[in-house]
């Protein structure tokens, strides 16, 4: 079992991006949320994103970006569930790490997922963690959706990119809750005003993505040709 078999089998799923990263690059992650908190027996964590529609950004309407976002969550899912049962035909262990769900922190006081997505994408080489606390793609910039897997299996792990992010600070002014201006975001006040019911229509909604519209980053170099 190879790093490009594993990748080649997350292309055919319909992943855009993949990449791999070995345990020992999670040495930071939170008590409680490091890839052997969740897998005492893991080696590996393999990442993979697929593409967001640019154009979500550039509706008055809040509903497809919306829209989107709740179809491809569960696409993402299934293909981390997919690449388990590959893995585990091959005779390696493997875990599914849930695209977006969240789990309360009481050290921290903060909202985790059993191991963070974007520092997995980070670790296996997919980008870059921006100002704006998003991910930031060479290929697709920060228009992607992020899932992951762990397993036994000990591949080999992809180098890490260098810096993406020019620390500019447009997505800290662009905010409209100043959620970026501390170190960390304020995690509660860009989540109370960008998600929730639209008083008018009635409709659970995605209402801001402030940050990723002013980013010069947001695009990357294959969406970069669109007008």
């Amino acid at each position: 079992m190879t790093a490009l078999e594993v990748k080649q089998r997350a292309f055919s799923l319909g992943a855009d991006l993949c990449g791999v990263a070995s345990v020992d690059r999670f040495d930071e992650a939170p008590e409680g949320y490091h890839p052997l908190d969740v897998m005492p027996s893991c080696h590996s964590v393999i990442s993979f994103a697929c593409r967001f529609p640019v154009g979500t950004l550039r509706c008055a309407s809040h509903v497809p970006y919306t829209r989107v976002r709740n179809t491809i969550t569960p696409r993402m899912d299934m293909i981390a569930l997919e690449m388990c049962l590959y893995l585990e035909q091959q005779g390696y262990a493997s875990a599914p790490v849930p695209t977006n769900e969240s789990q309360w922190d009481a050290r921290t006081g903060r909202w985790r997922s059993i191991i963070s997505q974007k520092h997995a994408a980070q670790a296996a080489g997919l980008g870059r963690i921006g100002r704006h606390s998003l991910l930031i793609t060479p290929e697709y910039g920060s228009m992607v959706w992020l899932g992951a897997v762990l397993t036994e299996a000990a591949l080999q792990p992809d180098a890490l990119l260098p810096d993406i992010c020019t620390n500019c600070g447009l997505c800290v002014a662009a905010c409209p809750v100043d959620a970026l201006k501390g170190q960390e975001m304020a995690q509660q006040a860009c989540w109370d005003h960008a998600f929730g019911d639209d008083q008018e229509t009635q409709a659970w909604c995605i209402r801001c993505h402030a940050c990723r519209d002013v980013c010069p980053f947001n695009l990357g170099q294959k969406n970069g040709g669109m007008k």
